[in-house]
């Protein structure tokens, strides 16, 4: 391996993790946003807690979203997916519970919390994405 070629792959891997704090920070400003738009009914004390929101929420949506999707499938289908909605207000229900920083005040709260965090996370996806030439 050529010198360069291990000082582009070093680049790339740090380009990597600075790509993912980048939509760490932007994903915990998502979150104080979406409450704010939400304020009368979801509360997030400071930054420090919208993120870690955003760390709790990855971690229930990794294991514990998986498991309810496979259970819920008969209902899902009926339902023509629209019960994921619900899925998705139960995983913000639990971070709610496991984050002392952060208080939704219900099941409509949490649906309208996860939809439109759901619409900033897609516009920080867009705005991270590495561009293709």
């Amino acid at each position: 391996m050529t010198s360069e070629a291990g000082q582009n792959r070093i680049f790339e891997r740090i380009q990597l993790l600075m790509n993912g704090l980048v939509r760490f920070l932007l994903n915990g400003l998502a979150v104080l946003l979406t409450g704010y738009l939400l304020q009368s009914g979801v509360h997030i004390e400071h930054y420090g807690y919208a993120l870690l929101v955003v760390v709790v929420l990855a971690i229930v949506n990794a294991i514990v979203k998986p498991i309810l999707i496979v259970f819920t499938i008969p209902i899902t289908v009926v339902t023509l997916g629209l019960f994921l909605l619900v899925i998705n207000a139960g995983m913000i229900l639990l971070v709610d519970y496991f984050v002392p920083g952060f208080n939704v005040d219900g099941f409509w709260w949490a649906l309208g919390f996860s939809l439109i965090l759901s619409i900033f996370n897609s516009m920080v996806t867009d705005l991270t994405k590495e561009k293709k030439n």
